[in-house]
């Protein structure tokens, strides 16, 4: 229920955020809208929520979305729509779902620190430790103690 309500929360945002932009300022369709929103947001919370915010940070993943944003508004728009200006439409876009997606991040984590804990958030999970063992600095004992029984018996039986 945590994801499908997450999901929820980034799809409306993204789709008001791109209705704005591709819809007033491109004169892309509502269904064009539509359809980028929903695959824009599919993949940016598999790839950018799931498999990479737990794993590093905020901006890392923020990074990942504009990556992603870029990449799906660029490619749906060179299938749906006959506008000349791909590049600008897809960049414009991608810098707002990115500005978007850091805040979007931020308030998760404040609605529900728990999902905030699965998501990387503030947490460090990459603390790694390394293991000292005896035998970097040998302490040969027996061989001491082998050589000081044998001197005592020597010494004994002078």
């Amino acid at each position: 229920m945590k994801h499908l309500m997450a999901y929820a929360i980034k799809f409306v945002a993204t789709f008001i955020l791109l209705g704005i932009i591709l819809g007033a300022f491109f004169n892309y369709s509502f269904t064009d809208v539509l359809l980028i929103t929903f695959v824009l947001t599919l993949a940016g919370y598999i790839i950018g929520d799931l498999l990479i915010l737990p794993r590093t940070n905020n901006s890392v993943a923020s990074a990942a979305d504009f990556g992603i944003a870029f990449l799906v508004v660029l490619w749906l728009s060179n299938y749906i729509t006959y506008e000349d200006d791909l590049i600008t439409a897809s960049l414009v876009s991608a810098i707002a779902v990115t500005l978007m997606e850091f805040l979007y991040h931020k308030i998760v984590a404040r609605i529900d620190p728990m999902q905030a804990e699965e998501t990387g958030g503030n947490v460090e999970r990459n603390q790694y430790q390394t293991e000292a063992s005896e035998e970097l600095a040998p302490v040969r004992q027996d061989v001491r103690s082998q050589d000081t029984d044998e001197m005592d018996n020597n010494n004994q039986n002078k």
